[in-house]
């Protein structure tokens, strides 16, 4: 009998945030990612969520020992041109992002969120 296979599934970045309003603007409102559930503990207590879009989730949360604000994610997408234009096309007062080519190939878009977390969708030659 040989060793038990290990094997790595998913991975679900937490993302600080500290205003609900904002984030559910910035994540359901711009990005149209759909919000799949909330939890907090109690009415006054800081929220946890989790946001999706297809298969690429993401939760978002007002808990200080989670994470720290600032945090980079790099989100592979497939019709970033689309994408480019349908952000931009909402107007979204706190960004408008550009679409660049990479130094090593690809045309990325970067979005900072309210809290300063880094959202760079990337799509690949």
């Amino acid at each position: 009998m040989g060793e038990p296979i290990v094997q790595m599934e998913s991975l679900t970045p937490i993302l600080r945030i500290f205003d609900e309003e904002k984030a559910k603007q910035f994540y359901l409102g711009f990005l149209e990612f759909q919000l799949d559930w909330e939890h907090r503990f109690e009415a006054d207590f800081p929220l946890y969520m989790q946001v999706s879009c297809g298969p690429c989730v993401i939760h978002l949360s007002e808990h200080h020992g989670d994470c720290t604000p600032g945090a980079a994610l790099r989100i592979e997408v497939k019709g970033i041109r689309e994408l480019h234009a349908k952000l931009l096309s909402k107007g979204y007062k706190y960004a408008r992002p550009g679409l660049e080519e990479a130094p090593w190939g690809g045309l990325e878009i970067r979005v900072d969120d309210p809290f300063g977390n880094r959202l760079t969708f990337y799509q690949g030659d």
